[in-house]
């Protein structure tokens, strides 16, 4: 058996004690979407953010192992419950040559936290920055947030000067990814690795910084990444040695790498979750027949799709076995997911027909869904085959498949929320539940930016109450039981449709060695070249 885990690739390049400027290599992989975007408060999408921690860094930066880790801050302590003190690191150059400090971490939260911004729910959990000096800072919090350290990890750090001088301190919004931002198309980060080509939608080219202030497992000194959409394209590429990493890979074209010369399949469980979100919030749809009402205002109606959904089906069908379906809307790498609760819900049309007549669609009604096409494992097919089980309980859904630019430029914030029937993914950067919770599950509220990625709107009071006192309580045990209420009501409620997590499906040549981590990242630090 050639299949193997990502923790073992790992493991192998933990072992190498490799001379990393003896070996400089040229490391090219494949992903099936584009990097839209180099400004990193633009997207929050793991693709993006998972690039761009390449050369961008927050106070605190995630090793292999998915550790909160020291990154542009070196120590932190809590002087208070809702004081942090940060040790910023000393000496620390952005890829300019310029000095970091203080000021850019100002600069940058006030950026994340600014209107275009797709990072406002993250930043927003900051209440303040007192500057002590150049290397020493003071973050209060609205309330204590005993996982600060992880919702720092993906606050990048821009400097200010660079910033200013080329006008470009507010973000680029992902509905308008095309703007003369100048971040936009440009990068300088502190990160270790350095842009220094980026042309969208056809290429981009990272060189190693050479005077980055951490250690490097990596003897790579150049990678190249292309965006490659057609899964046959990007798996031929692989296997004639033009790439050295392509991802996702499909999950049917495992055992075709199996027995391929040079190159094997890299599996293991991704902490996403796939969903599906229904408007409940406007009084009318804006994509759909009824007119005057919102079909999913009804609880019965949401019900009815529930169990017009058959995730086994899906799992065998369009997955191949490898997808693990879901009743929760976190997957098991996450804290506070329940395993009394990961029930999905029963497939049964008969019950959904009934259903829906009770609540006067009878004769159903229709609905545009919106889908990427080019952002998680099979996507487009799993809409496909929802759209073909609401069919037979008697709902037409008008599919409209696009690349993830256009999808996420529709359907977030900044697009409007232009949906109203939507899948999507989502890996809680933290890796702890209150991220679902804040970003997905409560109500959308601009003023206190919960509730940003709830795109459809589900809300329910009791839900923000519990859910405001678990982004506070230090108490695991407490925050569990909290977690778990929350949980059981959006269950009972149908908040969402969960689908399944997806699996880690990436293909690699023999001549390297990556880290694969549960959040789909690809970290360039612990990328080697075999010799």
């Amino acid at each position: 058996m050639k299949l193997r885990h990502g923790l073992m690739a790992a493991a192998a390049a933990a072992t190498l004690a490799v001379s990393p400027l003896a070996q400089a290599e040229t490391f090219k992989f494949a992903f099936q979407g584009n990097l839209s975007s180099l400004d990193p408060h633009s997207l929050n999408e793991t693709f993006l953010l998972g690039s761009l921690n390449n050369v961008y860094e927050g106070l605190v930066i995630y090793d292999e192992n998915l550790a909160a880790s020291p990154g542009l801050a070196e120590s932190w302590e809590t002087v208070e419950p809702t004081k942090w003190k940060f040790n910023l690191r000393k000496g620390v150059k952005f890829h300019d040559g310029s000095d970091f400090t203080a000021e850019d971490v100002v600069f940058s939260w006030q950026r994340a936290l600014a209107e275009g911004s797709d990072q406002i729910a993250r930043a927003s959990k900051i209440k303040g920055i007192e500057i002590v000096d150049d290397h020493t800072i003071i973050v209060e919090t609205p309330a204590p947030n005993p996982i600060l350290t992880s919702d720092l990890v993906y606050i990048f750090i821009m400097d200010k000067t660079w910033s200013e001088k080329n006008k470009t301190v507010t973000a680029t919004s992902a509905s308008d990814a095309n703007s003369a931002n100048y971040a936009n198309l440009n990068a300088n980060g502190t990160g270790p690795f350095i842009v220094k080509e980026h042309k969208p939608d056809v290429k981009t080219v990272y060189e190693r910084n050479g005077n980055y202030w951490g250690n490097m497992k990596s003897n790579v000194t150049r990678v190249e990444f292309t965006p490659i959409k057609e899964a046959a394209t990007r798996v031929a590429a692989l296997i004639s040695g033009e790439l050295d990493l392509v991802y996702p890979v499909p999950v049917q074209d495992w055992k075709r790498l199996e027995e391929a010369q040079g190159v094997k399949p890299l599996a293991g469980p991704e902490a996403r979750t796939i969903f599906l979100g229904m408007d409940q919030g406007r009084d009318e749809l804006l994509h759909s027949n009824i007119k005057g009402k919102n079909p999913f205002k009804d609880v019965r109606v949401r019900q009815a799709f529930a169990h017009a959904l058959n995730l086994d089906a899906i799992k065998k069908k369009v997955m191949r076995n490898a997808a693990t379906p879901s009743g929760l809307m976190v997957a098991p790498q996450i804290n506070g997911w329940s395993k009394e609760l990961n029930t999905p819900y029963a497939y049964d049309p008969a019950k959904s027909k009934e259903l829906l007549a009770a609540a006067g669609y009878a004769d159903g009604f229709e609905v545009t869904m919106d889908c990427p096409n080019n952002r998680y494992v099979n996507d487009e097919k799993i809409c496909q085959a929802v759209v073909s089980m609401l069919a037979k309980v008697g709902v037409k859904v008008d599919l409209l498949a696009q690349p993830k630019s256009k999808y996420f430029g529709k359907v977030l914030a900044t697009g409007g929320y232009d949906t109203s029937f939507y899948l999507l993914g989502w890996t809680p950067g933290t890796m702890d539940t209150e991220n679902v919770l804040s970003s997905l599950l409560m109500c959308q509220n601009k003023e206190t930016k919960k509730g940003m990625f709830n795109l459809g709107n589900y809300c329910n009071p009791k839900v923000d109450e519990l859910s405001a006192k678990i982004g506070s309580e230090t108490d695991q045990a407490k925050r569990n039981a909290m977690i778990a209420e929350v949980f059981k009501t959006v269950q009972e409620e149908v908040g969402y449709l969960p689908i399944h997590q997806q699996p880690l499906s990436w293909g690699a040549s023999d001549r390297v060695s990556v880290v694969q981590r549960p959040d789909n990242s690809l970290d360039f630090r612990y990328v080697v070249v075999n010799k």
